[in-house]
């Protein structure tokens, strides 16, 4: 075969596949039989090796994948990706509609779409081709996993027509279908290795190995749900999604208009009966309001969309015997009891252990060791205790006692009057709170150094650390001495080590462990305060001030600053050479503009604005929005259905009161 025959039948093949998938994935309307599809594909492959000026990355032969090993790298998405509220009962759900209906005047409607249980991947096309596949992550950046992506046969990689904008994101569920993940299993039984626990986890581990080649060989699916971008050709959410279906992206042919709440509850109610008959696993039904014009009035929350909710079924529930209960230490000091169950199958997975939560709830629904208890998982993850057969209560069954010293050091417990938990206060020298720290330090969302749990526990036991700043101070020489590691393995974690001095500012602040600091706490404590001596010197009122920060954070806050060994851990750090105040480049604020200095509470319902567009604006000139309204508030910029509280105590104190034009006025925006 010359070189014009092989172009000519590697572009025919290559359409053939292309339509073959379509109609398989997409149109459930396969022609040809999977040994056929396969005979195709051998053929592309050869002459694709033979031929390599032909090679293309949106060649079907992606799907094959290869067996060179890569390590991920981290994408930052264009669109946040937030996780949606949960809800679990029908007055919750008519509670969010009753706000959609406060906040939408006109007629609206809602999007029902099954949830699938997967693991969430975002698609980024340009001129029809797939450029970027990107997991979650923590929904600000998530692995650039495209080339695992390419080997699933249900996800175009070039897209049909000619329509669809130059530049795109659509967000899909990559998945496991029951018969597969049953398969699976049965080949990793068969080699005597670990069993996937469920579907999901099979999916989630899947798309994270690191040769292509193995992912190909696992069915994986993926169904699409939302589309993003600056051109999108329909105002609704299901237009966007049909025209999704015409270019090749397999929509769920189950999702359904809904006029009402009535509806809502009328496709709950259908797939919660029928859910086990997919050939898949879902979780929940997920509500969306259809008009995306509405979908931007209504805005998000700091982690999630106000026009969206997720439905989350029942969670399945088991009795058990509760054989004992243990008493764990977190890294904050709290005590967290744990039962000790005899083994029970539940939601695809094995449980042998639930949490206990506090004292209180011990006391209040009297567990006893030897109990036959039920056991759901919440939110079908988490297992938790939710009551007992008391009519099995073994006769010498005991109340009992709640430990009073650390199960670790042996330090008396202490438990605030206004605290569920009790807590062991011995926060420098109690040995799992030192663990737990290290560990959080160094977790991917904090400092993101590549340092497995164990080696925390033997560089704490080596006294190499007593802090985490101490890993600063590390060098080849000491780590090499440590069990399983070797001259790379140890230049490796001093490498990961050093490169975690370039951690943005408010990643570290989630780093340092403050107790209720949590990553969007920690990104808004960056975002108002340029330092952590700012932060340090700032008092309670100030702190409870700041948007998303209340009075229960901000004495927290207040309370480690106060604390002469954090003081001293901080003082290390900074000899470290973290970065420890705001860089440009890391949370975007400029240091000037009109309203620089300026605070602003934003409340109500806006015309022209979201209420996160609103802030974005005073952002940008340089002001900070807070969320009380104190004596040292600027302004309050007020739309529709403000809160009558803020609005009173506002003209008592006389701060002005402004709408968003006015806010434009000021700032010296004009609108185009």
């Amino acid at each position: 075969m010359d070189t014009n025959e092989a172009y000519n039948r590697i572009k025919e093949l290559r359409k053939q596949l292309e339509e073959h998938n379509y109609r398989y994935y997409v149109l459930a309307e396969p022609v040809i039989t999977d040994r056929e599809y396969d005979e195709l594909m051998d053929e592309l492959v050869k002459l694709e090796k033979e031929f390599p000026r032909f090679a293309d990355p949106g060649s079907p032969s992606q799907r094959v994948g290869s067996d060179i090993s890569s390590e991920f790298t981290q994408v930052r998405h264009v669109y946040p990706m937030l996780s949606l509220s949960n809800t679990y009962s029908h007055e919750e759900l008519a509670d969010f509609d009753a706000r959609v209906r406060k906040n939408i005047i006109e007629p609206f409607e809602y999007v029902c779409e099954l949830k699938y249980d997967g693991t969430a991947v975002s698609l980024t096309y340009e001129r029809g081709a797939l450029i970027r596949a990107v997991t979650r992550g923590d929904g600000v950046q998530g692995d650039d996993v495209t080339a695992n992506v390419k080997t699933i046969r249900s996800i175009p990689l070039r897209l049909r027509g000619s329509d669809y904008p130059e530049l795109f994101e659509i967000r899909g569920e990559v998945f496991l279908p029951r018969e597969g993940f049953l398969k699976l299993n049965r080949e990793k039984e068969k080699k005597g290795e670990a069993l996937f626990a469920n579907p999901r986890n099979a999916a989630a581990g899947t798309l994270k190995l690191q040769k292509s080649s193995l992912v190909a060989k696992r069915p994986l699916d993926c169904v699409f749900y939302a589309l993003y971008g600056e051109e999108l050709l329909e105002d609704t959410h299901w237009g966007n999604l049909i025209k999704a279906r015409e270019w090749g992206f397999r929509i769920s042919g189950e999702m359904r208009k809904c006029a009402n709440l009535d509806e809502v509850f009328e496709y709950i109610g259908y797939w919660d009966k029928n859910r086990l008959e997919l050939p898949f696993d879902i979780d929940g039904i997920v509500i969306k309001v259809n008009s995306l014009k509405q979908q931007k009035k209504l805005g998000y929350t700091a982690k999630s969309p106000r026009w969206a909710i997720s439905w989350k079924f029942s969670a399945e529930r088991a009795a058990t015997i509760l054989r004992s209960i243990d008493f764990q230490v977190g890294r904050t000091g709290a005590i967290t009891p744990v039962a000790n169950l005899d083994p029970v199958p539940l939601s695809g997975t094995t449980v042998k252990r639930a949490s206990l939560h506090n004292s209180d709830y011990i006391e209040l629904m009297d567990i006893r060791e030897g109990d036959t208890v039920f056991v759901e998982k919440g939110g079908e993850i988490i297992p938790k205790i939710v009551g007992i057969d008391s009519s099995k209560r073994p006769d010498s069954s005991q109340r009992l006692k709640f430990i009073d010293k650390c199960p670790a050091c042996g330090v008396n417990l202490r438990k605030d009057p206004d605290e569920a938990r009790h807590y062991c206060p011995n926060h420098s020298g109690c040995p799992p709170q030192i663990r737990g720290r290290l560990n959080h330090f160094v977790s991917r969302k904090a400092m993101n150094i590549n340092m497995a749990d164990a080696t925390a526990g033997q560089l704490i036991s080596a006294g190499l650390v007593r802090d985490p700043a101490d890993l600063y101070s590390l060098r080849k020489e000491d780590v090499i001495k440590l069990e399983r590691f070797a001259q790379k393995s140890a230049e490796n974690l001093v490498k990961s080590i050093d490169e975690s001095r370039n951690r943005p500012y408010h990643n570290v602040l989630y780093a340092t462990g403050i107790r209720y600091v949590g990553e969007t706490v920690a990104r808004r404590l960056a975002e108002n305060f340029s330092s952590v001596d700012e932060l340090a010197s700032a008092g309670v009122e100030i702190l409870a001030e700041t948007e998303e920060i209340g009075e229960k954070i901000a004495a927290s806050i207040a309370h480690f600053f106060e604390d002469p060994v954090n003081r001293q851990f901080i003082e290390k750090l900074k000899r470290a050479g973290v970065q420890l105040q705001r860089r440009d480049d890391n949370l975007n604020k400029p240091a000037g503009g009109a309203l620089k200095g300026k605070k602003f509470v934003v409340s109500g319902v806006f015309e022209n604005y979201s209420r996160d567009e609103i802030k974005e604006v005073i952002r940008k000139n340089g002001g900070s929005v807070v969320s009380a309204v104190s004596a040292s508030t600027d302004f309050v910029v007020a739309g529709e259905n403000m809160g009558p509280a803020k609005l009173e105590k506002a003209r008592r104190l006389g701060i002005p009161v402004i709408s968003e034009n006015e806010l434009e006025e000021i700032a010296g925006k004009q609108k185009s």
